[in-house]
């Protein structure tokens, strides 16, 4: 278990239910595999098919969710297409895993935030990531 990072459930597929038992964020960046995938590992390059939620840390409500909207996401993964924490925890994790991921701005979306979403720009973003495929 990785220390201060929130409670998050552990099945695969499921709406994800985020509880946060520290009020602080833990320093840096932070990966925890909740459910080991047994499919292909991502590698810097592919292209991944994910379901995320997200939220700023200490808060329930999600800011973004592809399990809200029942539609995942796909993009190019350690290549600059999501923000550099995603670019740097999702490769070598495999296909079927849930991770999740504590994100500070550095590795966020920085200084400047995303207001219109409800990010500050010292906000740590918490995902659960649900690895669909990859290619």
């Amino acid at each position: 278990m990785a220390q201060n990072m929130p409670q998050v459930n552990a099945e695969f597929g499921a709406a994800p239910v985020i509880e946060f038992a520290e009020d602080q964020a833990p320093a840096g960046l932070k990966v925890q595999e909740l459910v080991e995938g047994d499919g292909p590992m991502v590698r810097r390059g592919d292209t991944v098919t994910v379901n995320y939620h997200g939220v700023v840390w200490g808060n329930d409500k999600p800011f973004d969710s592809s399990f809200d909207r029942h539609q995942p996401a796909s993009f190019g993964i350690g290549v600059g297409q999501v923000i550099k924490g995603w670019d740097q925890t999702v490769p070598g994790h495999n296909v079927g895993s849930r991770l999740v991921v504590s994100i500070p701005p550095e590795y966020g979306y920085g200084a400047q935030g995303v207001p219109q979403a409800g990010i500050g720009g010292g906000d740590t973003l918490v995902f659960v990531i649900d690895i669909i495929s990859t290619r």
